[in-house]
């Protein structure tokens, strides 16, 4: 079999290296012929590679893109490679590094293994070793990675919306869905509170052609000022106050994946400026530095309010606006498909019942005719908290209507009809949809209280007295 480090000699043609999913590598080595031999192994088997000969060369390459794997020559002309990983390692935490050495000694693979590399091949080495040990890195990394996610959504998916549905609106939409996943391109997803942005935007990520690649998710309504620019594209130690080292965002963290900007309409004027510019030429720099950077990402937002007003009144840039409302998807709201409200109730029962031990919980046939008479302003939000709530209070095995604070269908079969004024209700039906569609809507609990002309703790005690908290 053909050898690689024997100066000179490539040893090896493409076809040898078989195909696999797509991952960067650095290759670090003095010899040209190496470098080239192990870049041609690693395109053919699916890889993006590039090489460099010294460690200035490394650590500006590392400083312009991310990479899952590097194999690092022991020497590099008269620079020892080891003093080159730690730093490797500082800027890049998650890569995978090689260590290649025409010197092999055991001594020198376990000060190797010390500093942070995952393996140790000595010179020469076949074009399989070199392939066994890419993947090996990549197939660990990709775990990880996978685990992580798994972590993260098990609360937020597992026990969120199933997309089985009954409803012709809602099926419709999906096939919107489904094509707008498949364009790699910008996505917008708008709708009322609760309707499962969220759910959604992961979806769109498992339609389409990066679904093996990362996800990762800004909440921008959690941060402001530098912490949200820091949050999105990074930050260097000493850029602002408790910046105690350098930072990887969330820009760089999802590379070849999906960015999914959570109530995008309320990143900062600066956020708002940085990613303008990164929507136009994917290109970036880190808070506190002016070396450019590089990343691969789809951006998909999402946004419960109507952006067009925020340009308007001059808190959302026009540009970024129309950069992001590329493919706009307004999710129906729950009333407008209430052929789901039943499967998506008895889907959040049994995973409920099932995380508090108590998987034998029904509803009865009124709380279900309940269900499908009631408008759930609130939307699928709503609907999962009334029923976590009723599984976690109500000692019953039979879940009743007012155990999901809602009145049975005797008194709100107008409910989810059109308007209840006029109608056969009582003025606290009245009063509690009413409350309910207002904070469903609002941007928060005091802009619902100033809109309904009350406090906020007066709105907080109606809201608990009709269930709606």
């Amino acid at each position: 079999m053909p050898l690689i480090g024997r100066s000179g000699t490539l040893g090896f043609t493409e076809t040898e290296c078989g195909g696999g999913k797509i991952w960067s590598a650095l290759i670090i080595d003095d010899d040209p012929g190496v470098r080239q031999s192990i870049r041609l192994c690693l395109e053919a088997d699916g890889g993006r590679a590039m090489g460099v000969g010294t460690s200035a060369g490394a650590l500006e390459a590392i400083e312009r893109g991310r990479f899952d794997v590097v194999f690092l020559d022991l020497w590099l002309g008269k620079e020892a490679g080891l003093s080159l990983l730690p730093e490797i390692l500082r800027r890049q935490p998650e890569i995978g590094v090689i260590v290649i050495t025409a010197f092999a000694s055991f001594e020198s693979a376990v000060e190797a293994m010390k500093l942070g590399a995952v393996d140790y091949l000595p010179k020469p080495f076949t074009p399989a070793q070199v392939r066994h040990a890419a993947r090996r890195v990549v197939t660990e990394l990709e775990l990880k990675r996978k685990i992580g996610e798994l972590q993260e959504r098990i609360e937020e998916t597992e026990g969120e919306t199933i997309f089985e549905t009954n409803s012709p609106v809602f099926r419709g939409f999906l096939q919107t869905v489904r094509r707008a996943a498949a364009a790699d391109t910008v996505v917008m997803l708008r709708g009322e509170s609760g309707t499962g942005k969220n759910v959604l935007a992961r979806w769109i990520q498992a339609q389409s052609k990066l679904a093996d690649r990362p996800f990762v998710t800004v909440h921008c309504p959690m941060l402001s000022g530098d912490l949200m620019t820091s949050a999105l594209f990074g930050h260097c130690k000493g850029s602002f106050t408790g910046a105690v080292a350098d930072t990887v965002g969330k820009v760089e963290q999802a590379e070849g994946g999906t960015l999914f900007l959570d109530e995008v309409g309320d990143l900062t004027a600066d956020a708002q400026a940085r990613l303008l510019r990164f929507l136009n030429d994917q290109t970036y720099e880190r808070l506190g530095e002016s070396k450019e950077r590089r990343a691969n990402v789809r951006i998909v937002g999402a946004t419960n309010r109507p952006l067009e007003d925020a340009v308007k009144q001059g808190r959302f840039r026009e540009d970024l606006f129309y950069r992001l409302n590329v493919i706009p998807l307004v999710i129906p709201p729950l009333r407008d498909r209430p052929e789901d409200i039943l499967i998506l109730a008895r889907h959040f029962l049994r995973f409920l019942g099932r995380k508090q031990g108590r998987p034998d919980l029904i509803f009865s046939p009124t709380a279900e005719q309940a269900m499908e008479a009631y408008a759930w302003p609130g939307n699928l939000r709503e609907l999962r908290n009334a029923i976590e709530r009723a599984v976690i209070l109500v000692p019953s095995k039979v879940l009743q209507a007012a155990d999901l604070g809602i009145a049975p269908v005797t008194e709100t079969s107008h409910v989810s009809t059109s308007s209840l004024l006029g109608s056969d209700v009582s003025l606290e039906v009245l009063e509690r949809e009413h409350i309910a569609r207002v904070v469903a809507r609002a941007s928060s609990l005091e802009a619902a209280a100033k809109i309904l002309g009350i406090d906020a703790t007066t709105l907080q005690r109606k809201r608990k007295r009709y269930g709606l908290s």
